[in-house]
């Protein structure tokens, strides 16, 4: 006799509706970055119903999540509108994942890090490197650079060994422009490109090595400094947002 679990009809439309609110979700996420949903306006629910083809339920379950991820806020009568954010919120918020970035950092060269997780984190810079053998970059070697370098950032957060700092530096990465590569863009049409991520690259070599040698005090400031290169693109995105490749520039108000 089979003794799998039997699928019931409401567990099979709870799984749909999961599904449909994360299309939601991710649709919503774009239009607000692309400046489609503009900030401030209330954004009504069944305009979206219609306009994802959607029933409310999952609708509602997305904004619910944006509002989370700190895109949208919640209006006094009810709904939600798109968020803009100071300058210096996003500096903070870049602040917030650098400290905690460098504190995973120390840690992972006081504890000792697996053999297999260093070695992992160099074939990871190693085709970082590949990539950048390009004089110049175009957009399938700067969506590469993306990546990899997400994947890096990942790593260094694995060899902390600390499930508790792990989950914050995720939460912190997840704030508005605060990730790793939120503002890698403002360089895609630069002539500088590939120098500015040779230095980026160079930091990412410092670090590893001196988790490497158990330099505790060495990798938790070398990883911090590096976080300082995302709050000068910043600055360079603030300086011609049409242009920055930035994905929703358009909501930083410029100090």
């Amino acid at each position: 006799m089979s003794t799998s679990p039997v699928r019931t009809v409401d567990s099979d439309l709870a799984e749909e509706g999961g599904s449909q609110a994360v299309k939601a979700q991710q649709r919503l996420r774009e239009w607000i970055l692309a400046g489609e949903l503009p900030s401030g306006a209330r954004i009504a629910e069944l305009a979206l119903v219609e306009r994802l083809g959607m029933s409310r339920t999952p609708i509602r379950a997305a904004l619910m999540h944006l509002k989370q991820e700190g895109l949208l806020e919640p209006l006094p009568g009810g709904g939600y509108a798109v968020r803009t954010f100071s300058e210096r919120e996003v500096a903070d918020a870049i602040e917030l994942r650098g400290t905690l970035e460098g504190l995973a950092a120390r840690l992972a060269a006081e504890r000792g890090v697996r053999a297999a997780l260093i070695s992992q984190a160099r074939a990871c810079l190693d085709q970082i490197d590949a990539v950048l053998q390009a004089s110049a970059l175009n957009d399938n070697t700067f969506s590469a650079y993306v990546d990899l370098n997400g994947q890096f950032h990942k790593q260094l957060s694995e060899m902390a060994d600390s499930a508790v700092l792990a989950r914050e530096i995720e939460r912190a990465s997840s704030l508005p422009f605060a990730s790793a590569s939120g503002f890698v863009g403002v360089h895609v049409n630069d002539a500088h490109a590939r120098d500015t991520l040779v230095v980026a690259q160079h930091q990412h070599r410092q670090v590893l090595d001196a988790i490497e040698r158990r330099e505790a005090g060495r990798a938790e400031a070398l990883m911090r400094e590096h976080s300082r290169i995302a709050r000068q693109n910043m600055q360079v995105a603030l300086r011609d947002p049409a242009a920055s490749g930035t994905p929703g520039v358009q909501l930083i108000r410029p100090s």
